[in-house]
Formats: structure tokens, C-alpha cells, sequence
């Protein structure tokens, strides 16, 4: 066997890390400087000895664990950024529910002052105006869900205190159905358009909360 072939075998059962270590001069350990030195001469005489095909698989399995390792340092940033990502949308979420709750306890803190206002003296006649109903309405629904009320009563009725579905039987102001459910704010439903007011007041606090919030489910379902 010739010289260059013992060489080329020895070059090919090392490492790819330790072939190229050679070429650039890196030390192995346990070795003196003069070693070193050496081995880094035998080394680069070795890596240009050997044929141009096997000189390409030794710089080929470098540089593929080079870009194993930068894969690896990737991912890790990856999953870093990530995991970041993922803890600021979570506090972001926390942050929006807080906010939400507040907000619909403050709805229901308004809407709980209703019976200060419910007491206002409507006086009885034989007809009303849209404005008149809406103005009374105003006296009775606190001023922050007053627009979420007249939104509902705006599609219900129409501000129409004796508006009647005919197929369903849903009557007045708030479509109450059956319409006596009226009578439990007064026996004057039939005439009077503050008791109904009162009655759809109460229905929308005892259910969802407000108005406000009766006007959100509304908004979703055509219904309340």
C-alpha cells in the first residue's frame, strides 16, 4: 500500500470535526505545543494528500454539522419566542376578562339606582306619544342604559305600549307573553306605559344583568 493510501485511510476514519481541527490548527488535549504543531502539519499535508472526492466528503461532513448545530440554536429561539408569545396573549386575555367583568359589574351597579327613579308620577290619560312613553321611560331607566333599553323597545314595539304579535301574543312595550306578566308591576299595564316600563326594567335586571347586557344577547339572538 503507498503512502498517500495509508494516509487517506487515516484521514477517513476520523472525525469530520477533528479532520478540519487539523487543517485550522486546533489542539487535542494532552499534547505539548510542539505536538500541536506537528499534528496540524501532518494534518494539512494529510486533508491535501487525499483524493479530491474524499477531500469534499471531509468538508462536507463539517459544514453539515455546522448547520446542524445553527438548526438546533434555531429551534431553541423558536420555542423561546413562542413561549413569550403565548405568556403576553395570556396576559393580554387576562387583562380584556378584568375589563369585562368591571365593566358589566359597574352595568349592574347603574342599573341597580332604577328604583330612585322608578317612583316618578306618571299621570293617567287615555293615549300617549312616542315621546311621551320615551320621556317617561327616561325618568325610570338610569341614564347609562337608557339607550340600550330604547334599542330594545325601538325593534319590540316600536314605542307602541298596546303593539300585539298576533301569532305569538306578545304584548305591549317589551312584548311581554304572555302580556299579564305586566300586572306584576301593576294592575294598570293595560293603560299605563310606566308599568310596563318598570315590569321590562326589572325583567332585563333579573336576567342579564342591564339593559345594556339584554341589548348584547339581543343583538345575537333577535330576542330577549
Amino acid at each position: 500500500m503507498s503512502p498517500i493510501s495509508v494516509r487517506g485511510l487515516a484521514v477517513a476514519s476520523a472525525s469530520a470535526v477533528t479532520a478540519v481541527g487539523s487543517v485550522v490548527g486546533a489542539a487535542s488535549p494532552g499534547t505539548t505545543q510542539t505536538n500541536d504543531a506537528e499534528a496540524t502539519a501532518a494534518g494539512s499535508t494529510l486533508l491535501a494528500d487525499l483524493p479530491a472526492g474524499q477531500q469534499a466528503q471531509v468538508q462536507t461532513a463539517s459544514l453539515t454539522q455546522q448547520a446542524d448545530a445553527q438548526a438546533v440554536q434555531a429551534d431553541a429561539s423558536a420555542r423561546k419566542g413562542a413561549e413569550e408569545a403565548a405568556r403576553r396573549a395570556a396576559a393580554e386575555t387576562a387583562v380584556a376578562k378584568k375589563e369585562a367583568a368591571e365593566k358589566a359589574a359597574k352595568e349592574r351597579t347603574e342599573a341597580k339606582t332604577a328604583p330612585a327613579h322608578s317612583s316618578a308620577v306618571v299621570p293617567a290619560k287615555s293615549s300617549y306619544t312616542v315621546a311621551e312613553i320615551q320621556a317617561i321611560a327616561r325618568q325610570i331607566v338610569p341614564s347609562g342604559q337608557f339607550q340600550c333599553f330604547s334599542n330594545i323597545v325601538d325593534r319590540e314595539s316600536g314605542w307602541n305600549m298596546q303593539a300585539l304579535n298576533a301569532s305569538s301574543g306578545a304584548y305591549g312595550l317589551m312584548q311581554a307573553l304572555p302580556g299579564y306578566k305586566y300586572a306584576a308591576a301593576g294592575s294598570d299595564w293595560h293603560t299605563n306605559p310606566a308599568t310596563q316600563i318598570k315590569w321590562g326594567l326589572n325583567y332585563m335586571n333579573s336576567t342579564y344583568g342591564s339593559p345594556c347586557q339584554a341589548w348584547s344577547f339581543w343583538q345575537t339572538h333577535h330576542a330577549y
